[in-house]
């Protein structure tokens, strides 16, 4: 799938969800989320680290500030999730 199959941000609806779910990132029905948890395996959760990370130290230099944190957040309670299913 190319760039142009799948548009541009600017291009999708007022109503979409940038933050829980980004139409670009389930363009073949697998969410990209999944596909990088199954790929990574030990190593998912620091991904969802480094994602915090990401988001947390550019927040205030973006256009929408509120989303990056919110998008921290988001990576932050997948991370609580990953953390409390390895412990029970």
């Amino acid at each position: 799938m190319k760039q142009s199959d799948v548009g541009s941000p600017e291009d999708y609806p007022p109503s979409a969800d940038m933050v829980n779910s980004p139409p670009h990132y389930n363009q073949t029905g697998i969410e990209c989320i999944d596909a990088i948890s199954a790929a990574t395996g030990d190593g998912y959760k620091y991904y969802l680290q480094g994602n915090i990370m990401k988001y947390l130290w550019r927040f205030d230099y973006k256009d929408k500030p509120v989303e990056d944190l919110e998008k921290a957040k988001w990576y932050l309670d997948r991370l609580i999730e990953e953390v409390m299913a390895d412990a029970s």
